[in-house]
């Protein structure tokens, strides 16, 4: 059974002349495993997956598990189909994956009895644990704290990606006991562990891994004064990184430090200049832009 605890890196895929750059993936993934993080989230928002076809997704699947060595790899599926999601369920059961993460069905905007029938039917074909992602602001329906205790219920539904906005659902969720409660929003990975969630899935671990691994540890260890010096340090950055939408500021980013190409796949577009000045006005000791 897969340990989703810890801090767990939402990866970017690098792109080179608009094609998965698999080399700069390798190093990132080498580079985020010496940092100690504790597990690797592949194709998500992050990931732009929905700009990657099937056949690249598995690629970039191959990259990164060749690569983790004994990291876990969660694996994102997304859609509005729930008769698609179920044959990319099942064909993601061949690789040796942690879990698969997947949000509510966006656009459709399901009832909540919809919403259990769903995951339920991705749960019951799954090899591996399913991670749900309770992100509303992206796929316009809520997953009830109600709906949520239902799908706990399910032997192979062990984590959720917290990112619904309502501290008494997670203080719930997390007072039940049965889902591991991972932080989805990086500004509240401190609140998050201070109630007792588990972990987080973090696309800001891209940029100081090591700070994010120290907060996690600093409160398992009940050294709250540390985590939250160290929260307080990585919040400029956090607010620099998501000015813009996810991943084109930290790609920008990991380009200046040499991780990768500074290209993402439309509709997305690169960083502005002022997202690379407020970049650099929150990051001073980084490489100048």
């Amino acid at each position: 059974m897969s340990d989703f605890s810890g801090i767990w890196v939402a990866l970017i895929t690098p792109f080179h002349d608009d094609e998965v750059d698999h080399t700069a993936l390798r190093r990132l993934v080498a580079h985020y495993r010496a940092a100690g993080v504790h597990g690797l989230v592949a194709l998500g928002t992050t990931g732009e997956a929905a700009s990657l076809s099937e056949a690249e997704q598995d690629a970039v699947l191959d990259t990164v598990l060749s690569e983790a060595g004994d990291l876990g790899v969660i694996a994102g599926l997304a859609g509005p189909h729930t008769g698609q999601l179920l044959q990319r369920r099942r064909a993601l059961n061949r690789w040796p994956l942690a879990g698969v993460l997947s949000p509510a069905p966006a656009y459709v905007r399901p009832s909540q009895a919809g919403l259990i029938e769903h995951f339920t039917r991705l749960a019951d074909a799954s090899a591996q644990a399913l991670v749900v992602y309770d992100i509303p602001y992206r796929t316009g329906v809520p997953l009830s704290l109600e709906t949520l205790l239902r799908l706990a219920e399910h032997e192979q539904i062990r984590a959720i990606k917290d990112c619904g906005g309502s501290l008494d659902k997670t203080q719930a969720l997390v007072a039940d006991g049965r889902l591991a409660v991972l932080a989805g929003e990086d500004g509240n990975i401190f609140h998050s562990l201070c109630l007792g969630g588990q972990g987080a899935i973090t696309a800001a671990a891209h940029l100081q891994p090591e700070r994010f691994v120290a907060l996690y540890e600093a409160v398992r260890t009940d050294r709250l004064a540390e985590a939250r010096a160290l929260h307080h340090q990585l919040m400029p950055m956090i607010r620099a990184l998501f000015a813009e939408p996810n991943p084109s500021v930290i790609k920008a980013a990991l380009t200046l430090q040499g991780w990768c190409r500074d290209e993402v796949r439309g509709p997305l577009l690169r960083a502005s200049e002022a997202a690379r000045a407020n970049w650099a006005a929150a990051c001073p000791d980084s490489t100048p832009w």
